[in-house]
């Protein structure tokens, strides 16, 4: 797994060619007395105090397998497992009932297509649909009465032509107008009059049904975004207590007590060209073009943390306090907005933020490839029925939990992707904003650096 800083270096083509942060300070600290949480917030709370915008970037450990503190975030771990996958098998439930109502909504709408088909002004429109809807009532309804349905009596002889004259006619009216003989007319006309009437009737249940399951469709989503926010935090927390695999690391001994940590913070702080005008840090020629510059600049501070030590639990409390060795690098950077984006996504295609990958694809990722039909249905306007406009509601339950009311950028195919290049520096940028960002980086990590080191009563020059 890459390091923050080798991110950094590897995707900012200004520090691909340095090759090195603007500068870079390394702390030592080794007390088996001191624990790691003082020595962390003093310098959270100090890069706060220095105006920087903080935020942690990694948070990995690692246990000897034979330390207590091993079997116990084990026990934890295996617990918001088990929550987590009781909590997916109900999701698993309500997404088969969810696909199921869809399927049931899609025939639906396709037999309430023939009923619309039916009111068309197209003459071939409609006498299509009664034919369909002649078919499904013979195939449904008639058929069950046996011997006497329309297809068992057209397999008799003398009634070969019943089916058609069914086809033929509209209503009762037309049947005393076939061309056949008596026996057949008698049979024709009620059941032309018990499937118009039929026809009446099955139109108008359907649509309360249709209605229904839309609205039992709307019941199962919110149970899904239910289920789904109660599954989140423990497949996140189940992750969190994940170990980080080490491989050969020397300080790891299968039966020693020890454990590793590793931390990283990154700080920012926006370069302000107007005011850095006024300190007199940027000429003043710079003012009249100040609001034309296009992306800002950022002062950047990145502290690694790596401990080793000794897990030892407090008497007559559930946790543990850490006393070790801890190495402290404060490193400097200076980046503008195109270059954090960039470092920004590198750090989500690797292993350093994965803990919701796990999360998206059990309550999100299966989900989105029904989007569009649930979408479909529990947005579909009544007073537009063949063309279902999208709604811009913003209630729909489902939506909200795959971010759909969220921008969405036009998706881009991995060639474009990579022929996306940030753009070099301007003029301005090369000679005057990078390079002060670059030296309020330096400074800052400095006297990071050094007021730690004073604040502890360490040796400092200056």
């Amino acid at each position: 797994i890459k390091t923050i800083s080798e991110i950094i270096e590897e995707t900012v083509l200004y520090y691909k060619k340095k090759d090195e942060p603007e500068a870079s300070h390394t702390l030592v600290y080794d007390s088996s007395s001191e624990t790691l949480e003082p020595i962390y917030f003093f310098i959270l709370d100090l890069m706060n105090d220095l105006g920087l915008e903080t935020e942690k970037l990694v948070d990995n450990f690692t246990s000897s397998p034979g330390s207590g503190h091993f079997a116990e975030l084990g026990q934890r771990a295996t617990i918001m497992q088990q929550q987590a996958t009781k909590i997916l098998g109900d999701v698993n439930t309500v997404l088969r009932s969810v696909l199921n109502i869809i399927y049931d909504l899609k025939e639906f709408r396709t037999r309430l297509q023939h009923y619309d088909d039916l009111k068309s002004k197209d003459k071939g429109k409609s006498e299509a649909a009664r034919l369909a809807l002649k078919q499904i009532w013979m195939d449904k309804v008639d058929i069950t009465k046996g011997n006497s349905s329309i297809k068992a009596m057209a397999m008799q002889g003398g009634f070969q032509t019943l089916i058609d004259a069914f086809l033929a006619v509209k209503d009762e009216k037309e049947a005393d107008k076939l061309d056949l003989n008596d026996r057949v007319k008698r049979i024709v006309k009620p059941r032309i009059l018990e499937f118009n009437t039929w026809v009446e009737q099955s139109e108008a249940e359907l649509r309360k049904r249709y209605e229904l399951e839309k609205t039992y469709l709307k019941s199962q989503v919110n149970s899904l975004k239910l289920y789904s926010r109660w599954a989140k935090p423990y497949l996140k927390a189940a992750q969190e207590l994940e170990r980080k695999e080490v491989g050969k690391e020397p300080a790891l001994v299968k039966t020693f007590n020890t454990i590793l940590l590793e931390l990283t913070l990154f700080g920012k702080s926006k370069i302000d060209v107007e005011k850095s005008i006024d300190a007199g840090d940027l000429p003043p020629e710079l003012g009249k073009i100040a609001k034309t510059l296009k992306r800002n600049y950022y002062s950047c501070i990145l502290v690694d943390f790596t401990f080793r030590g000794i897990p030892q639990r407090v008497a007559q409390q559930p946790h543990y306090v850490f006393g070790g060795k801890t190495e402290i690098t404060f490193k400097a950077y200076a980046l503008n907005d195109d270059e954090l984006e960039k470092v920004q996504e590198e750090i989500k295609k690797s292993d350093i933020e994965d803990i919701l990958k796990l999360i998206e694809g059990t309550t999100t990722e299966s989900l989105e490839k029904l989007q569009e039909e649930i979408n479909f249905f529990l947005e579909e306007k009544e007073e537009d029925k063949e063309k279902p406009k999208q709604s811009k509601d913003t209630s729909n339950p489902f939506l909200a939990i795959i971010g759909a009311y969220e921008k969405k950028e036009k998706k881009q195919s991995p060639e474009n992707k990579k022929q996306k290049e940030i753009k070099p520096d301007n003029f301005i940028e090369k000679t005057h904003i990078r390079p002060l960002a670059a030296k309020k980086a330096t400074d800052t990590a400095f006297n990071l650096f050094d007021i730690y080191k004073k604040a502890h009563g360490m040796p400092s020059y200056t």
